[in-house]
């Protein structure tokens, strides 16, 4: 019995010795039924792989929705909460607390660019505060309206999702406050007509995750942003799944070497750990007075701490160089798999899509969770794969070893 075990043995946890069927009909009892019910009760994990409440184990190629950049359990950032938490677990905002002034000096030392940050405790509170400042900056000029790109997804409040594309869970909860107009994405003509000195900013995904893992157009962004400097409009870009390795770069606009003048982060930061963080740069970073915004628990210093150790694992253990290799050799060796039902990958670095011939990405999802693969069926014709930065190529190969005869089982 290693360590882990022997903490959880000596919790006496209910959870982790219930069933997963108990455990999900007592969800299903207690939880509102916004999620249905998911179908695995993980319990504990180890590295790229975790195991659910009936002793099975997986190998996990969705991460938490790209957030466990280090997989499970990393000693690294195991130590940095443990220590902080043991120390000082909250502030508040009304006092400055070492790991989150330490966090936002290191983030604007990897962006390259002088900027000021606001943190927060996830991704749509990142792109809410991202909305103020545009609506802030729109104000001061007179500007009216925003755009943004069909399929796109910002987050479910109501401020990100009036700028998120996708009808099927927007529609329902308008009419908004704001005048949102939304364009194809990767057409650089369409941004260009759409965006006039009356638009106060332009939101975009430097790659659409929730629409697929779709990637721009080589010159999406070079164009977007000479649009946006033309016109006096806010380039703001998310990168709540993008960011933080993810494509093989810190963060995936510095594919397409231009800088926004927003940027919002979040899920890989803290390794599993909540956190959001914005980034305005040059004058976006000063829009706000003092009292224009807030978060009691932003800039928690456990949360900062995690995304401290996640940061310094990625240098010190040149996880990115791994994104970029693995990433590849995982991206070819499923864009040959030669089956009827698999039509094509996409995607950059250790975030995929593969991309099926018909809607048959929640059986893909289901068959390979009982191969011992844990996929997300993120469109009808889309399975997602996104795995812990730390995955190793034999781990990836056993995947797409894998891979044929899952596609076969959900074809039947």
């Amino acid at each position: 019995m290693n360590g882990l075990d022997e903490a959880v043995a000596a919790s006496g946890s209910d959870v982790i010795s219930a069933s997963a069927g108990s455990l999900r009909e007592r969800f299903e009892a207690a939880f509102m039924p916004n999620y249905g019910v998911p179908p695995l009760v993980p319990v504990r994990g180890e590295g790229c792989h975790v195991w659910d409440a009936d002793g099975r184990r997986y190998l996990d190629l969705i991460a938490g929705i790209a957030v466990s950049s280090l997989g499970h359990g990393h000693p690294a950032l195991v130590e940095a909460v443990s220590r902080q938490v043991a120390t000082l677990a909250h502030t508040s905002n009304l006092f400055v607390n070492e790991p989150e002034v330490l966090l936002a000096e290191r983030l604007l030392g990897l962006l390259k660019a002088p900027g000021r940050v606001f943190l927060a405790n996830s991704g749509t509170e990142a792109n809410e505060c991202a909305l103020k400042l545009a609506i802030k900056h729109g104000t001061a000029t007179g500007r009216t309206y925003f755009v943004a790109a069909e399929n796109g997804f910002h987050g479910r409040t109501l401020g990100a999702l009036s700028l998120t594309g996708k009808p099927s869970i927007r529609d329902q909860f308008g009419p908004f406050p704001l005048d949102v107009r939304f364009v194809p994405y990767g057409d650089a003509d369409a941004l260009r007509q759409a965006v006039t000195e009356d638009c106060a900013a332009v939101f975009l995904e430097p790659t659409q995750g929730e629409a697929g893992v779709v990637p721009p157009p080589a010159g999406y962004f070079a164009a977007a942003r000479e649009i946006c400097d033309a016109t006096g409009a806010l380039l703001v870009l998310d990168e709540i799944q993008s960011a933080i390795g993810r494509t093989g770069h810190w963060f995936a606009h510095q594919h397409d070497g231009i800088t926004p003048d927003v940027l919002t982060l979040a899920k890989g930061l803290g390794g599993g750990m909540p956190i959001g963080a914005c980034v305005g740069f040059g004058e976006s970073g000063t829009i706000f007075a003092k009292g224009d915004h807030g978060s009691t628990f932003g800039g928690n210093p456990v949360s900062s701490a995690a995304a401290l150790a996640v940061l310094d694992t990625i240098e010190r253990d040149g996880l990115l160089e791994n994104v970029r290799t693995v990433g590849a050799r995982l991206a070819a060796a499923v864009d040959a798999v030669d089956h009827p039902l698999l039509a094509r990958v996409r995607g950059r670095g250790l975030w995929l899509a593969a991309v099926l011939t018909t809607d048959a990405a929640a059986a893909v999802q289901a068959e390979a969770q009982r191969a011992g693969f844990l996929v997300n069926a993120v469109q009808p014709d889309a399975v997602r794969i996104a795995p812990p930065l730390v995955i190793t190529a034999e781990q990836a190969d056993s995947f797409v070893a894998a891979l044929p005869g899952i596609l076969t089982e959900a074809s039947a």
